[in-house]
């Protein structure tokens, strides 16, 4: 084999100003993870939502100082940075920022809220009354309402299919674990969150199959390089299933009709 005729390898080059507020809540919620590990668990809930706060603040002011007319890919294509792409991660942000602080008055540990304080303990059992007498909650929501956060404004950003996948699946898992939380109505919590991840797991699965078929048909996971190839070819091949699967994977995730018969179950468990 001749190795002088391999081809280059070509630097990726990454420009951390287009990624600047996804990088921000990422690392919002790695705080918030941290604070879990180390804080004080009197003062853990004030913690988490000053963290919070100051996160999704300074990534909106990421986005207000990245707003401009002009399209900004990164990462080899996979990430675009557009106006609409600022426009969706502005408003997820906005929308994250009053969620979450609705949530945090809810769960401001002082009384019985809607998630366990502690994950082993059977509802009104000695143990919850116990946990809940130290000061204990589940503030390990915030940073997984973060990383939630996060995923939905790669998705929206996404330049492939690869990008938008694991965007899906960052999104996901956290609500996963938060829909397993719940205080009062714990089995049925925990039936929901495995129905969620089993029927996730599956959407995943059409998604990924749906993108090879693509890759089968365009040579490429881009989606300007897939649109490229449906503008030159005059037979679709594997167009229409691979759109078709990766198209049933996303509605599965959203609960779209007529892929959302799970919802109800989880929705009732959550």
């Amino acid at each position: 084999m001749d190795i002088s005729a391999a081809a280059p390898f070509t630097k990726v080059e990454i420009s951390y100003a287009a990624i600047a507020p996804m990088l921000v809540v990422f690392g919002g919620a790695l705080v918030g993870v941290l604070v879990e590990a180390f804080a004080a668990r009197r003062g853990r809930h004030e913690t988490q939502i000053g963290v919070v706060v100051v996160t999704l603040l300074g990534a909106l002011a990421a986005l207000v100082f990245l707003a401009r007319p002009n399209q900004t890919s990164t990462m080899a294509g996979a990430v675009v940075i557009d106006g609409v792409a600022l426009f969706l991660q502005g408003l997820l942000v906005v929308l994250s920022l009053v969620s979450i602080l609705i949530m945090g008055d809810r769960l401001s540990g002082r009384t019985a809220d809607a998630f366990t304080p502690s994950g082993s303990a059977i509802p009104g059992s000695k143990q919850e009354e116990i946990a809940q007498r130290l000061g204990a909650s589940t503030t390990e929501a915030f940073p997984l309402a973060l990383f939630a956060t996060a995923g939905m404004m790669m998705f929206v950003s996404a330049g492939d299919l690869l990008t938008m996948f694991v965007a899906l699946e960052v999104l996901s898992l956290p609500l996963y674990v938060l829909t397993a939380l719940s205080r009062r109505r714990r089995l049925l919590s925990q039936e929901a969150a495995l129905k969620y991840f089993l029927l996730g797991s599956f959407s995943s699965a059409f998604f990924l199959f749906g993108a090879a078929l693509l890759y089968g048909f365009a040579g490429t996971i881009s989606l300007s390089g897939i649109a490229a190839a449906v503008g030159r070819t005059d037979n679709p091949g594997l167009l229409v299933p691979g759109t078709l699967f990766v198209l049933f994977g996303v509605l599965f995730k959203i609960g779209a009709w007529p892929f959302h018969s799970w919802v109800p179950d989880v929705y009732q468990g959550a």
